[in-house]
């Protein structure tokens, strides 16, 4: 596996893990241990993921995030708690999969990793923030299951096929980038004044009650 691909497979479960990390934890572990994915010679570092402790508390974790995300409100907590907890995650899940003996590359990794992970997970809260909003309560079910079956299937696409991992982290890195930049404008029409939220001309003289006399 060349380096690209390398490369490739590394962010994308970084990018995954900002939005479930003890999903991609436990999955990769998972299918590990019951032999449903053999990892090459350059991904046995992850053999560590497979250990019987490891299992249990990322399933544990797992089925908390699963409950947990599905309730509006109580996910935005969660996704708060765990701004610190997935970027380290999804740094050290970098880290293991390019297995650099480079102290400098290691460094650069596990820096890349962090950030990739921190940009979904910015993407995913304020995403998620948005569909609490809503009055109806079955879009943020809808949202959050739609989450959980894309991070296990490319999960699984990025750990069985290196050139799809490329193009599955190209495409998320692009769907995080348009995700914060809507964000970003629902945010400031949010913070606009009531006048110009509604496309009317804003008061002139908003502390005078009106124009001076004449």
């Amino acid at each position: 596996m060349g380096v690209v691909e390398l490369l490739g497979v590394a962010a994308s479960v970084s990018l995954l893990a900002g939005w479930r990390l003890y999903l991609c934890v436990f999955a990769t572990g998972l299918a590990m241990r019951t032999g449903w994915i053999e990892l090459p010679q350059h991904l046995a570092s992850l053999d560590v993921l497979a250990n019987p402790w490891v299992l249990a508390i990322s399933a544990l974790g797992l089925i908390a995030e699963f409950f947990a995300d599905k309730v509006a409100l109580l996910d935005s907590a969660w996704d708060a708690v765990h701004t610190l907890i997935r970027p380290i995650g999804g740094a050290l899940l970098a880290m293991a999969i390019v297995d650099a003996q480079d102290p400098a590359w290691q460094v650069a990794t596990f820096l890349l990793g962090g950030g990739a992970t921190l940009l979904t997970h910015g993407a995913k809260a304020g995403t998620r923030a948005v569909v609490n909003a809503s009055p109806e309560p079955f879009s943020n079910v809808a949202v959050s299951t739609g989450e959980d079956v894309a991070t296990a299937g490319l999960l699984w696409l990025a750990l069985a096929n290196p050139v799809a991992a490329v193009i599955v982290a190209i495409v998320l890195l692009a769907l995080t980038v348009v995700a914060l930049i809507l964000l970003r404008r629902a945010i400031k029409r949010f913070l606009a004044p009531p006048a110009r939220r509604a496309g009317e001309e804003p008061d002139p003289f908003p502390l005078r009650g009106g124009p001076p006399p004449a």
